[in-house]
């Protein structure tokens, strides 16, 4: 497994050197809301809505004392929008009113905020505060279980758990990008380049 853990980080390295979070934003509580509202969509749509959301709505206050049928209507294209921006307001209500209208470096916090799990908090403490974590989405999920990194039908904590013994931690951050990329445009669920991959010969999905 060495030789072919090494072969893995070859590969993302070559394929993405420099990875980064494809949501788009500016402010530290613009990533928490990003990422809460990416739930069961794609980045592309979270970014065209939060381009709109967060121009609208360019501050914490602003966006707690915002029309719940307002937001509705913005993020309406990502789906499963009423509880989203219900999310929206009441995120924006407990930062501004408990934490100073700062993103805390606390994962017990964030994930006790609406819409917010491990997974989240995972992206949010990586990106914003450089903490060794993993986050595992479906793309990271599906990757990790064809190059043999996980098992079918092991659940998004016990990849994770794998995923943080397999790479090192200080790389922990960088992987979950890579990985996330390498999901979304190379290793897809529906017809994955294999002919060109440099893994076919460890992947499972023969």
């Amino acid at each position: 497994m060495i030789g072919s853990m090494k072969k893995i980080e070859d590969y993302l390295d070559e394929l993405f050197p420099n990875p980064k979070c494809e949501l788009n934003y500016n402010k530290d509580y613009e990533l928490v809301l990003a990422v809460m509202l990416s739930a069961q969509t794609t980045d592309k749509r979270v970014n065209m809505v939060t381009d709109v959301l967060f121009k609208k709505y360019p501050n914490l206050t602003a966006l707690s004392k915002a029309s719940l049928e307002d937001i509705i209507d913005i993020i309406r294209p990502i789906g499963t929008f009423n509880k989203k921006a219900s999310n929206v307001i009441e995120i924006a209500t407990k930062l501004l009113n408990e934490c100073e209208g700062k993103v805390p470096n606390n994962r017990e916090y964030l994930e006790a905020l609406p819409g917010v799990g491990r997974k989240t908090a995972n992206v949010v403490l990586s990106n914003l505060f450089n903490e060794p974590c993993i986050a595992v989405d479906t793309h990271v999920s599906r990757v990790s279980i064809r190059l043999g990194l996980a098992k079918e039908g092991d659940d998004p904590y016990t990849i994770e758990k794998k995923l943080t013994k397999k790479f090192k931690k200080e790389d922990l951050c960088k992987r979950h990008h890579q990985m996330v990329l390498f999901g979304r445009y190379y290793c897809m669920a529906r017809k994955p380049m294999c002919e060109t991959c440099k893994l076919k010969d460890i992947c499972k999905n023969k």
